[in-house]
C-alpha cells in the first residue's frame, strides 16, 4: 500500500478521510462501521450522555438533579426519591427568569442552603486557566420565590466560589482577588479584604497553585458562620512569564503570567480568619520562609476554635499538620509525615468522634494506608492494614462504623468499591460486582445507603444507576447512554485486550493491545505506543476513553496495532516502590522501562519490527523524545505534541516534587531532559505546540528546535498560534491537530500488514 509523501506543512484540510491507495472518502465508509476524522472530532456522533450536576439532600431523603424543562425547553432542578423513584419538580425553568427577561438561568452548578429554603445557581460562566471558575451567581428563595443577583453592580462574570453562611443568611465569594459577604436580607455587601491584585490574590489561588495542588476556592466559612479562614498568595516576588499574541491584533499583546520556574523564587502563601462581619485579619504565626514552603490544604478543625492545615516543605517530603487558633494565630504542628521521595497532598483527612480524632492517608508501611490519628497527634491507629492501596476515601460512616473506599488490589488499570470496618478490624468487602469489571466511580449519599454508580470499561461508554449499599442492586439506570453504545457497537473491531510484559529488572508492566479488525496473525503490522509515563496519571485503564480511544480505533481499522504500557513511576495500584522508584529520574527509568517492553513487544511474531512509532502529549509528549533520542533503533516515528524537553522549564511545585530540588538532582534533571539527547535522533519526528501554552511553555519547544537544527537533525515542527496547553482553540483546531498526527503517521509510518519472510 503506498502513500504519497507529501509536505506535511502544507496547510491541509480534512473533510474526507485520508485516501489510500483508492479507499474511500468518510460518507461511504460510516456505513461500513469504519470511524472517520470528520465522525470522531467534527460531529455529535460521539457524545456522551450527561448526567446531573446531581447532589444528594442532607437529610438523606433523596437527592437532586438538573433536567431539560419540556415546556421552556430549559434547565430545571428535580429531586427523586431513591427507593420509589418518586419525581418531584423542586425548582422550575419558570422561577429562574430573572426579572426583565424571557430566558431562564442557565446552570452551571447549584448549591442549597444546610435549611434548604435557598438555591445558589452558578451561570455564565467563564475560563480561568484550566477550568470555568468565575461568572454570575444568583440566589432563589424558595419561600417568596425571590430571584436576586448577587452583586449586582460587579462586572459580569466576576464572581468566584460563591457559598452560603452555614445559616444560609449570607453569601461569601471573591471578586477582584478579594473576599466578599453579602447580606440576603437587603443587600447589603461587607469587603473582608483590602488590597487585591493579580499579585496579592485573596481568596483564592495563583497559577501553580491551581495547576498543580488542584485548588481554586481558597476560604471557608467556620461552622458557625463568625468567621472565614482564607489563603493570601503574594506572588509579587515571582518572576512573569510572558504569552505573545501576535495574531489578534495589529501590534502584539502580552500576558503576564507569574509563574515559578524550577529553582526560581516561589510565591508566599500565608492562612488568617477574619470576622464574616468585616474587621482585622488574624493571620498563623507559622515560622519559617513561606516562600520556601507550601499550605497545600486548610480547613476548619471540626469546630469554630481553630482550623486546620497542610503545611508541606519545598522539597514536598514532609507534611505538617498544623493547628491554628482563630483568634490568636497561635500555631501548633500536630502531626509530620515524611517521605525519602516526594508526598501527595491528603484529601481524606476527616474528624471523628466530634473532633477527637482525624483520619489520615501515608505511605510510610509501603501501601496507601488510611490512619486515625487523635487530635494532638498521638495514638495513631492504622485502619487498613491489608497489603493493598487505598486509592480514595468515599465515606465515612461513623454511626454504623463503615469506611468506603476505592481499591484495585489485583489489577492496577481498574477501581472498585470496598468497605471495611473503621476500626480496623477484619477484612474488607468488595461491593462492586464481579459483573462491573472495569472502571468505577460512585457518588455516595450521606449515610451510606445509596449511590451513583457510573461504569464503563476500555470499549463501553459510562453508565450511570442509582444503586443500593451495600447490596448494590441496581435500583434504576439514570443515564444509559444508549445511542452512543449502539454507535459504538456498529464500529469495526478488532481484538482488544490487556497484557504484561517485563521491565529489565524483571518487573511486570502492564499494557493493552488494539488490532486491526480484519487482523491476520500470517502478517505482519506497523505498531504504534501510546505513551504518558509520569507520575500524573496512567494509560493502561479499563475505562471508556471518548475520542482518544477512537482516533485509537481508527487508526486500527487503517491497519495500525496500537499499544500502550504503563512504566514504573505512575500513579497506580501497585505500591509505593513502584510510584516512588522515579524520584530524582523522572524520564530515565521510565525511558528504559518503556524500551524493555519495546524489545519484548517488537518480538511478537505480527508485529513488524521496521515500524514501530510513538506518540504522547505534554509528559508523553516529552517521553516520546526521550525514546526517539536514547532508543533510534527501536522507534522509526515520533508524534510529541505538547513536550516538556528541559526540566529546568518547568513549574517548580510539579518538578521539584518529582525531580527532587535542582541544587541537590542537578544531574538527574539533565539525564531526565529529552533535550540532553537529542543526537540520538535517527528516525521521523514530528513536534507540535501551542504558542500560547501557559502550561507547557512554547520556549522549551523552541530551545529543543535550536538544538535539533545546530545538530542538522531534520524534523517537521507544527506550531498553533495562541493555543493553550490542550490545542483546542479556534475554528477547526482540533479536527486540524488530529488530521496532522494522521498524516505524518500514515507517510512515515505505513500502515497496514506485511507478508511475513519465512
Amino acid at each position: 500500500m503506498h502513500i504519497s509523501r507529501r509536505s506535511i506543512l502544507r496547510v491541509l484540510g480534512y473533510s474526507s478521510v485520508i485516501l489510500l491507495a483508492g479507499v474511500v472518502n468518510v460518507a461511504a465508509q460510516s456505513n461500513r462501521g469504519l470511524l472517520s476524522l470528520e465522525s470522531i472530532f467534527n460531529s455529535r456522533d460521539f457524545l456522551s450522555e450527561q448526567f446531573g450536576p446531581a447532589s444528594w439532600l442532607p437529610d438523606g431523603s433523596g437527592y437532586t438533579t438538573v433536567e431539560v424543562s419540556n415546556r421552556l425547553r430549559a434547565l430545571e432542578i428535580v429531586s427523586y426519591h431513591p427507593e420509589t423513584g418518586r419525581r418531584e419538580i423542586r425548582v422550575s425553568a419558570r422561577r429562574l427568569i430573572p426579572r426583565g427577561s424571557s430566558s431562564p438561568l442557565i446552570i452551571h452548578d447549584y448549591q442549597w442552603s444546610e435549611d434548604g429554603n435557598k438555591l445558589l445557581i452558578y451561570t455564565n460562566s467563564r475560563r480561568v486557566w484550566r477550568t470555568n471558575s468565575r461568572g454570575d451567581y444568583w440566589v432563589l428563595n424558595l419561600k417568596t420565590d425571590e430571584l436576586v443577583q448577587l452583586g449586582e453592580s460587579a462586572p459580569e462574570a466576576s464572581l468566584m466560589f460563591a457559598k452560603f453562611s452555614p445559616n444560609g443568611d449570607r453569601v461569601a465569594y471573591v471578586r477582584g482577588h478579594d473576599i466578599y459577604v453579602e447580606h440576603l436580607n437587603g443587600g447589603d455587601i461587607t469587603k473582608l479584604t483590602t488590597g487585591g491584585s493579580p499579585t496579592l490574590i485573596n481568596g483564592t489561588f495563583d497559577w501553580a497553585y491551581e495547576e498543580e495542588f488542584g485548588i481554586q476556592d481558597g476560604f471557608r466559612w467556620s461552622p458557625d458562620g463568625q468567621r472565614i479562614a482564607y489563603w493570601q498568595i503574594d506572588a509579587s516576588g515571582v518572576r512573569e512569564f510572558l504569552l505573545i499574541n501576535n495574531t489578534d491584533s495589529l501590534y502584539p499583546q502580552i500576558t503576564k503570567i507569574p509563574y515559578p520556574k524550577v529553582g526560581e523564587t516561589l510565591s508566599a502563601a500565608r492562612v488568617g480568619s477574619v470576622s464574616s462581619f468585616g474587621g482585622e485579619t488574624v493571620w498563623a504565626e507559622i515560622p519559617g520562609d513561606p516562600r520556601n514552603n507550601y499550605i497545600a490544604r486548610m480547613d476548619w478543625a471540626a469546630d469554630s476554635e481553630e482550623f486546620v492545615i497542610q503545611r508541606l516543605n519545598r522539597a514536598q517530603n514532609t507534611n505538617q499538620v498544623v493547628l491554628v487558633n482563630t483568634f490568636t494565630g497561635e500555631a501548633h504542628t500536630v502531626f509530620r509525615d515524611k517521605d525519602d521521595a516526594w508526598l501527595d497532598v491528603v484529601d481524606d483527612m476527616y474528624w471523628l468522634d466530634g473532633g477527637k480524632r482525624f483520619t489520615w492517608v501515608s505511605e510510610k508501611d509501603g501501601w496507601r494506608h488510611v490512619y486515625v490519628i487523635d487530635r494532638d497527634g498521638s495514638n495513631e491507629q492504622i485502619i487498613t492494614p491489608w497489603d493493598m492501596d487505598v486509592i480514595s476515601l468515599e465515606l465515612i460512616d461513623e454511626e454504623n462504623g463503615w469506611l468506603f473506599f476505592l481499591a484495585s488490589p489485583e489489577d492496577p488499570g481498574r477501581r472498585f468499591l470496598y468497605r471495611s470496618k473503621l476500626n480496623g478490624s477484619g477484612v474488607p468487602e468488595r461491593l462492586t460486582p464481579v459483573s462491573d469489571s472495569g472502571w468505577n466511580t460512585y457518588q455516595l449519599s450521606r449515610d451510606g445507603r445509596w449511590a451513583f454508580h457510573t461504569h464503563s470499561a476500555f470499549e463501553r461508554p459510562p453508565e450511570v444507576q442509582l444503586v443500593d449499599l451495600p447490596q448494590h442492586n441496581s435500583v434504576r439506570l439514570l443515564m444509559e447512554n444508549r445511542a452512543l453504545k449502539d454507535t459504538v457497537a456498529q464500529l469495526q473491531r478488532g481484538e482488544m485486550g490487556f497484557f504484561k510484559v517485563k521491565n529489565g529488572e524483571g518487573q511486570s508492566l502492564d499494557g493493552y493491545l488494539m488490532k486491526p479488525p480484519d487482523f491476520n496473525p500470517e502478517m505482519k503490522y506497523p505498531l504504534l505506543f501510546y505513551v504518558y509515563g509520569e507520575p500524573a496519571a496512567q494509560t493502561v485503564m479499563d475505562r471508556w476513553g471518548a475520542s482518544r480511544y477512537l482516533w485509537h480505533l481508527y487508526l486500527t481499522q487503517l491497519g495500525y496495532l496500537v499499544a500502550s504500557v504503563d512504566n514504573r513511576g505512575v500513579p497506580a495500584p501497585r505500591g509505593r516502590e513502584w510510584r516512588k522508584s522515579v524520584h530524582g529520574n523522572i524520564g530515565t527509568l521510565a525511558s528504559e522501562d518503556q524500551a524493555a517492553a519495546n524489545l519484548e513487544i517488537r518480538e511478537w511474531e505480527f508485529v513488524d519490527e521496521e515500524r514501530i512509532g510513538i506518540w504522547g502529549w505534554s509528559g508523553g509528549g516529552s517521553m516520546t523524545l526521550n525514546m526517539m533520542f536514547r532508543y533510534p533503533d527501536l522507534y522509526s516515528t515520533g508524534l510529541s505534541v505538547a513536550p516538556v524537553p528541559d526540566q529546568t522549564l518547568y513549574d517548580a511545585i510539579y518538578q521539584e516534587r518529582y525531580s527532587g530540588v535542582l541544587e541537590r538532582h542537578e544531574d538527574g534533571y539533565k539525564q531526565g531532559s529529552p533535550i540532553s539527547h537529542v543526537d540520538g535522533l535517527a528516525g521521523n519526528l514530528l513536534l507540535v505546540h501551542g504558542t500560547g501554552d501557559d502550561n507547557v511553555h512554547y520556549q522549551g519547544s523552541e530551545r529543543l528546535i535550536n538544538e535539533l537544527v545546530a545538530r542538522n537533525k531534520k524534523f517537521t515542527m507544527m506550531a498553533y498560534p495562541n493555543r493553550s496547553h490542550g490545542i483546542f482553540e479556534g475554528v477547526g483546531t482540533t479536527l486540524h491537530l488530529q488530521g496532522l498526527l494522521t498524516q505524518y503517521l500514515l507517510e512515515n509510518l505505513p500502515s497496514g500488514p506485511r507478508a511475513t519472510t519465512k
